[in-house]
């Protein structure tokens, strides 16, 4: 298949690799893939070292003529078989760019579950535009959310899980000295940023219940994390001295790798967290939410625990578990990192990717 891709990798590596290398992989399996994103990113040398073409075109803004008439140019001088928009910028200029040649099946990537809206008339700029010919999903949470608001066929839909290897996430443990924690501590570990969806106030309140357990820290990673409510809910947690707020890191993987736990208590809104990800890469267990994808990557008893939104009081009886036995830290972490290596392979899911656009492909 000839494959003409639209996405923005101006970004950390470790955030668009998953996505990038999925398109390296089918250049590895024989298509031909084409990339329309900044011509400065990083990935770029990569892209172009696997025999991609690379244009140098991203849209400024949900409607840029610039980007359309660069898209229209590419598929008047060869054919693709699929266009592949994969974000809220690249998909409305995809979709009108894509108007006038049928035979160009255009697929869109949804990443978050909720946030489409038939009475909102910038949906129909998106995934509800009527060029849209297929929705690939990161997930089955996102894909049942899409479904209930897409106006294509339901088997256009599917979920797609964005593959990983584990190659990528060896990670030199961060420092605890650096940190002023002890071999001895037992550190949990979330990495959000300061959207109240992230559930990170739930953490914190869930805190009050673990102050007893003396050598429990609690490591807060993420852009505006440290907002008044959360400072608050920090110092009436008994345990103010032992919740550490970090901040924006770029060294996310080497401080997964130092924690003992990974917590994403997320209310609402949830894809395929790259954080619970990445904890099972290093054999780290997790405690997530119900909401989104994250109940799909944890196996609950197995991998880590799984328990419902906005619930303190569970949140805090999972953590304990896994603080007072190191057993069980090991034996779930062990199990997550296998679990990852079975179903979200890079190579697998790109399969899974390129028969998907096979079917669109195929679709009258």
């Amino acid at each position: 298949m000839r494959i003409l891709a639209i996405s923005s990798y101006d970004d950390a590596w470790n955030s668009v690799r998953p996505e990038a290398e999925m398109f390296i992989e089918m250049v590895k399996q024989g298509h031909d893939v084409t990339i329309m994103t900044q011509g400065d990113s990083e990935y770029v040398s990569r892209f172009k070292e696997h025999g991609i073409k690379v244009i140098d075109c991203y849209p400024t803004r949900k409607i840029c003529c610039h980007t359309i008439k660069t898209i229209r140019a590419e598929l008047k001088a060869k054919h693709y078989d699929i266009v592949y928009a994969l974000n809220s910028k690249t998909i409305p200029n995809a979709a009108f760019a894509c108007i006038g040649f049928p035979k160009t099946k255009l697929i869109s990537y949804r990443g978050t579950v909720g946030g489409i809206y038939r009475h909102d008339p910038s949906a129909y700029l998106t995934h509800l535009h009527p060029r849209i010919n297929g929705i690939s999903c990161v997930a089955d949470a996102v894909t049942q959310s899409v479904r209930e608001k897409a106006y294509i066929s339901q088997e256009t839909i599917q979920t797609i899980y964005k593959g990983h290897d584990l190659e990528w996430y060896v990670a030199k443990k961060a420092s605890r000295e650096i940190l002023g924690l002890l071999d001895s501590d037992i550190v949990v570990i979330c990495v959000a940023n300061a959207r109240k969806s992230k559930g990170v106030h739930v953490l914190l309140g869930a805190m009050k219940n673990l102050a007893s357990i003396s050598n429990l820290h609690l490591v807060l990673v993420g852009r505006d994390m440290e907002t008044e409510e959360n400072t608050q809910l920090a110092q009436q947690s008994g345990m103010s001295e032992r919740i550490h707020f970090l901040g924006y890191r770029k060294d996310v993987p080497e401080l997964m790798a130092m924690a003992d736990i990974q917590v994403q208590p997320s209310i609402s809104g949830e894809g395929l967290p790259k954080t619970i990800i990445e904890a099972m890469a290093m054999s780290k267990p997790s405690i997530v939410t119900t909401t989104g994808g994250s109940k799909e990557l944890v196996d609950n008893n197995v991998t880590g625990f799984v328990i419902e939104t906005n619930n303190e009081t569970a949140l805090a009886d999972k953590i304990s578990l896994l603080a007072q036995s190191k057993d069980m830290r090991i034996n779930m972490g062990n199990a997550a990192k296998q679990r990852l290596l079975e179903l979200f392979s890079i190579q697998a899911t790109t399969l899974k990717q390129l028969a998907f656009f096979q079917q669109i492909k195929n679709k009258a």
